[in-house]
């Protein structure tokens, strides 16, 4: 994703693990569109100077080697084979046999602790993970900060915990609710135990 990625276009990349398939989006400049052939495509270098520097670290192949490698290893993994489709965003879609989720699980637990231990979190937002450990309303967490400003406080502090999943609101079919308040996460938990 890193070597194919079209840099100037601001779609987010993403991966996503779901129940039934696992799939990928990637921001992408097309050299053909719709489904791919891994018998009958041609490989394009998107970035050549990325895709030399992962050759020289040895974690790429050649020019075409990943496209190969996807459909021979998916069949092993998943339990078919995936689906490669070529447009503005490029998007893979890995479908999961039911009967394979000892596989699911174990890639599902792979990718969640690399992208966990990937995250850098400030001092302010370790600070309101250790103190929420019970339910604080944002007035308390604001005030043990010592942050009088609301909407930096919120996008700053409280918006990446939630994305990051390291925070839960109390109720959370309620965010704006005067009642709310926030508690640590059991990835939360997880991801202070590497600071104590």
């Amino acid at each position: 994703m890193l070597i194919h990625r079209d840099y100037a276009n601001p779609f987010p990349t993403k991966l996503v693990i779901g129940k039934d398939e696992i799939y990928t989006e990637n921001a992408n400049k097309p050299h053909g569109f719709g489904l791919i052939d891994p018998n009958n495509f041609s490989p394009y270098p998107k970035n050549p100077i990325i895709a030399k520097m992962f050759k020289e670290i040895g974690l790429v192949d050649e020019l075409g080697s990943g496209v190969r490698n996807i459909y021979k290893y998916s069949k092993k993994y998943f339990g078919s084979e995936p689906k490669l489709l070529e447009d503005g965003i490029f998007k893979i879609i890995f479908k999961v046999d039911k009967f394979n989720t000892q596989v699911t699980t174990q890639v599902t637990t792979q990718v969640t602790t690399q992208v966990t231990t990937q995250v850098e979190l400030t001092q302010n937002q370790i600070l309101v993970l250790k103190f929420c450990n019970v339910p604080r309303k944002r007035e308390e967490i604001q005030a043990q900060l010592n942050m009088s400003n609301r909407e930096h406080f919120r996008k700053s502090i409280i918006s990446p915990l939630l994305e990051y999943g390291f925070l839960n609101m109390t109720i959370p079919d309620k965010p704006k609710s005067s009642k709310q308040k926030y508690k640590i996460s059991e990835e939360g938990y997880k991801f202070i135990s590497n600071f104590t």
